[in-house]
């Protein structure tokens, strides 16, 4: 599971010893000048972002507004225990507050294809280091914890993981992130672990020719397990701030396979977000924001043969001359026809509104575009797809006329672009609810939806569960951890085995968690 949807903070985070994820970032990047653009955007119309520390998680204040879903109980007090039951029941909370215990945030959750582990992976700080990977291992039926490793770049500096994934074959985890090197910037260091032991069996780091900022955000597995696939931004030579960079790896030894670089054609700043595998493992599909020509940013999505590397085709989408168009997930359907990519559309001076892109998966030729806006700001982060491939569903945060920002979740027939149907949430608080992750059950049947959103007296954890063929909300659950401050969810998956639930994010107390969260589905 990638971060989509999650952009640097700009607050100081004490309990992770004054360090904010902005002052992490060891330099302007690419990246950073598309989000400082998307928030001029956004405080155009909003009040001031609301920032969750060391996660750096911004929950934006918009105007305009919401429909009010029906509000939910708090969930149990972290460490509760109960057996699977109804939907919704928390079947286990875990926090986790680093090897050295001096706190931890989390960014991206996976349950192994049996369902019999759940992995989560962020960063913490070291013992004698600054921050550095933390990825760690849960029983899935009780939450025990399994096993914790710390990844510390040679550079003994900051090393953040953004993005986690598990092989097919269930055996090995695989992470990525940015870490800073002994005489380089921050580089890509993807690092491999033995699923059952936690024993690094590899890590490799990745420093564009630019040496200077390389910071992957994605990382997935082919199907047949053989092949490794990062992407994420990297400095070029004479690109401009930064360029996508894929990289594949050979997932038995980490050998590089081959790595391709993408520069839009404004040789400007280019961000990829999300990369997906086609279900044949044939083809890598990517996806980000790029500097156009005569536009500002553009959605930009780039196909390459998993194989060899070769670029198959390149789609940008642009949604109104010299607009400004942040894409932030991929996806490919089941049966390996479509590529669907989301993000958010400048449709107006004064209207960013989810965007959504169907694409030909062989051709990259355009299928259907779709928008969805309340009057305001609204931004898609995250992206599904049915098990059937029969509907697409994207989340996000939409502005409200009487809150300041809801989840927005949209279900769309992926064969047309048809809208279905949407749903929106609307906090306690009444303040700003940002959904950042989505994941749909085996069953095809329920669409899951988690994020931060505003509570009576502080920032919570809310994951929702909708029908997926009616959008008719199922369950809310909202978590708050032991501290007085914010808790905010960044990632939602569903075991393969038995549909439940896995949330993870940061949540205060001492000091800052990992707090991951089972739910019966």
């Amino acid at each position: 599971m990638s971060r989509s949807g999650l952009s640097p903070g700009i607050g100081e985070d004490a309990n992770l010893g004054g360090t904010s994820r902005a002052s992490i970032r060891p330099g302007c990047s690419g990246k950073g000048l598309v989000q400082v653009h998307n928030k001029i955007m956004r405080v155009g119309a909003a009040a001031a972002a609301v920032t969750l520390g060391a996660l750096g998680v911004t929950s934006v204040s918009a105007s305009a507004a919401a429909t009010g879903a029906p509000r939910a109980a708090a969930a149990p007090l972290a460490g509760a225990s109960h057996a699977p039951g109804t939907p919704g029941t928390q079947v286990w909370v875990e926090r986790y507050s680093g090897s050295a215990h001096k706190g931890a945030s989390a960014t991206s959750v996976a349950a192994s294809p049996s369902g019999s582990t759940v992995f989560v992976t962020g960063y913490s700080r070291g013992a004698t280091s600054q921050l550095d990977y933390a990825t760690v291992a849960y029983d899935a039926a009780t939450g025990a914890q399994l096993w914790a490793e710390d990844y510390n770049g040679p550079g003994n500096r900051n090393d953040i993981a953004n993005s986690i994934a598990v092989s097919p074959s269930g055996s090995t985890v695989l992470v990525t992130g940015y870490s800073t090197g002994a005489t380089s910037d921050a580089d890509y260091a993807t690092v491999a672990y033995d699923a059952a032991t936690g024993a690094q069996l590899w890590a490799k780091r990745y420093n564009g020719p630019g040496n200077g900022y390389d910071d992957p955000s994605s990382v997935a597995v082919s199907p047949s397990g053989s092949t490794v696939f990062v992407t994420g931004e990297s400095t070029g030579a004479a690109s401009g701030p930064g360029d996508f960079a894929t990289v594949a790896y050979d997932a038995a030894t980490g050998a590089q396979l081959w790595v391709k670089r993408y520069n839009g054609p404004g040789n400007g700043a280019d961000y990829a977000p999300s990369a997906a595998v086609s279900p044949s493992g044939s083809t890598v599909f990517v996806t980000g924001t790029s500097a156009g020509a005569t536009s500002d940013f553009d959605f930009a999505t780039v196909a390459y043969d998993a194989a060899t590397g070769a670029q198959v085709w390149v789609k940008r989408y642009n949604a109104l001359p010299n607009s400004d168009d942040h894409a932030s997930s991929v996806a490919v359907s089941p049966s390996g026809s479509t590529v669907f990519v989301t993000g958010t559309g400048l449709y107006g001076f004064s209207a960013q509104e989810f965007a959504t892109v169907a694409y030909n998966a062989a051709t990259g030729a355009q299928l259907w575009v779709k928008s969805y806006n309340r009057p305001g700001y609204d931004y898609a982060n995250a992206l599904a797809v049915s098990p059937t491939g029969s509907t697409v569903f994207v989340t996000g945060t939409s502005a409200a006329a009487t809150s300041a920002n809801d989840y927005a979740t949209v279900a769309y027939d992926a064969a047309t672009g048809a809208q279905l149907w949407v749903k929106r949430y609307n906090g306690p608080g009444n303040g700003n609810d940002d959904a950042r992750s989505v994941a749909v059950s085996p069953a095809g049947t329920t669409v899951f939806v988690t994020g931060q959103s505003t509570g009576a007296t502080s920032n919570d954890y809310a994951t929702a569960a909708y029908d997926a063929a009616t959008g008719a909300q199922l369950w809310v659950r909202r978590y708050t951890g032991p501290g007085t401050s914010g808790d905010g969810a960044t990632s939602v998956t569903v075991s393969p085995a038995g549909g439940t639930v896995f949330v993870t994010g940061e949540s205060i107390g001492a000091v800052r968690n990992f707090a991951t969260i089972a739910y019966s589905g």
